[in-house]
């Protein structure tokens, strides 16, 4: 059974955050149409870092990136949960306000995933993924969530991107992400989801991978010229690189003196850059670098903590502070 419940969460209107805009409605249903939609998984994480250990702890693209940007934008999520999938699960994404009309309970397990993180948290081993009832998952999305302008395609597998977007009526801005497993086996569906999305998300080894080059920025032209209007290449620790209509821009990480837990950066990355976009009236190359500013920020504070601990709690002044210290380090206003 569908998870229907959505409360709006404690956020401020300070700043860039959680602007509240007149809510638009479903057609003759009068259901409140989120400004963004987020497809991808939600699991139960067992994560082994150098620091500590947990086990089945709140996980999944979409949790990150809609924890991410439900502090800019009601955020409505879509995705599939076991029998298994606790209250206190739902209760995290409630208490932040995630809009639950699309998260689906079936029978069965909740997807799980296990892993391994070296001392150089770049280097990670899975040890074990078990999809259950993410393998059948076949999103569906509520008919007012399909007039959402904005639409976040997180690492799911590319036929079902491509149905998603079959559904949706016109958005806006589409999102898409994806990983190297994809890359090997559905090359030709990602090609098509590539030709479909607004901005293409991908770390620097799928970039290098998907494009057969070794240099970055040539990388990123030639994901560019498959249609895409913006390429984003995320490099962990170091930062992200836009190719843009104007060029070129760099966004180094929040520069951190411990990292807990690097588990779902890249997707809290998308979301609070997601987040960010669907609250403005219009889009620019400026607003896309400005983003990319709260996205790096709000991936901070969740590999500071384990799984969603740190993004859970977070205050809106809290990203404030940061965003600006982030400037000041760039030679930003």
């Amino acid at each position: 059974m569908p998870i229907r419940e959505w409360r709006g969460g404690p956020m401020s209107a300070m700043s860039n955050l959680r602007r509240n805009k007149p809510s638009q409605t479903g057609e003759g249903n009068g259901a409140v149409i989120p400004a963004l939609v987020v497809v991808g998984s939600i699991g139960l994480d067992t994560i082994e870092t150098p620091a500590a250990r947990r086990e089945e702890i709140l996980g999944g693209s979409a949790s990150y990136a809609c924890l991410a940007a439900r502090h800019f934008v009601r955020t409505g999520m879509v995705g599939v949960v076991g029998e298994d999938f606790g209250r206190r699960h739902v209760a995290c994404f409630r208490r932040g306000g995630v809009d639950l009309t699309g998260l689906e309970r079936r029978p069965g397990r909740t997807f799980r995933w296990s892993g391994v993180y070296e001392t150089d948290m770049n280097r990670r081993r899975t040890l074990s993924t078990e999809l259950n009832v993410f393998a059948d998952f076949d999103p569906v999305l509520p008919d007012h969530y399909r007039s959402a302008r904005f639409l976040f395609l997180a690492n799911i597998a590319p036929r079902l991107q491509l149905r998603v977007l079959e559904q949706m009526r016109a958005p806006r801005l589409v999102l898409v992400d994806t990983m190297d497993l994809w890359i090997e086996t559905a090359r030709e569906d990602l090609r098509k989801v590539i030709r479909g999305a607004n901005i293409l998300t991908l770390n620097d080894s799928e970039a290098r991978h998907l494009t057969g080059q070794h240099s970055l920025p040539a990388a990123a032209v030639i994901l560019q010229r498959w249609g895409p209007q913006w390429v984003i290449v995320k490099k962990g620790e170091h930062g992200s690189l836009l190719c843009g209509s104007r060029g070129f821009f760099f966004m180094p990480a929040f520069p951190l003196l411990k990292v807990i837990d690097p588990t779902g950066a890249g997707d809290t990355f998308a979301g609070g850059l997601m987040g960010y976009l669907a609250s403005r009236e219009r889009i620019s190359e400026s607003d896309i670098r400005r983003a990319m500013e709260y996205g790096a920020v709000l991936a901070s504070f969740a590999v500071e903590r384990f799984g969603l601990e740190g993004l859970a709690r977070l205050r809106p002044r809290d990203i404030a502070t940061r965003c600006a210290a982030l400037r000041r380090m760039t030679g930003g206003r």
